[in-house]
């Protein structure tokens, strides 16, 4: 039931999200192609510089949690069950669109994104391995 319902749901949510990494949350096009490539530390900076604990949560953890559903991909493409697999092809599609945001200016190429993402990525398969194995009825 939880698999019928993430294979009606599960595309719908990617283009909200490719809408929030495009166009939403007040994204406007830079003057500048714009990239961060020192991990950790930029975030480092933004967390120290932020004024807003709620704006930390948001972009923090939110990098996290909104990509914790790919990990379930591998109900939709058998293929992506393998974590490996899974996170090869994740982490090339999260390049991807962060290339897209650099050339289109409307975002910035951040290493960390691409690590936070594919860690929650790397959550969700996690999560969808202890639901396979707790609650095997339901999933199904």
């Amino acid at each position: 039931m939880l698999k019928k319902f993430y294979k009606i749901i599960i595309v719908p949510y990617t283009l909200f999200l490719l809408y929030l990494m495009f166009l939403g949350m007040g994204r406007f096009q830079y003057e500048d192609h714009l990239i961060t490539v020192a991990p950790i530390f930029s975030t480092l900076e933004f967390i120290q510089n932020s004024i807003d604990w709620k704006d930390i949560v948001i972009i923090v953890l939110g990098n996290i949690i909104m990509f914790i559903p790919f990990g379930f991909l591998g109900w939709v493409f058998p293929g992506l069950n393998n974590l490996k697999t899974l996170l090869y092809s994740f982490i090339s599609a999260i390049v991807i669109a962060e290339a897209l945001q650099y050339f289109t200016r409307m975002g910035i190429f951040e290493v960390d994104d691409v690590i936070f993402n594919t860690f929650g990525v790397w959550l969700g398969w996690l999560l969808r391995k202890f639901l396979e194995k707790r609650f095997s009825r339901l999933v199904l």
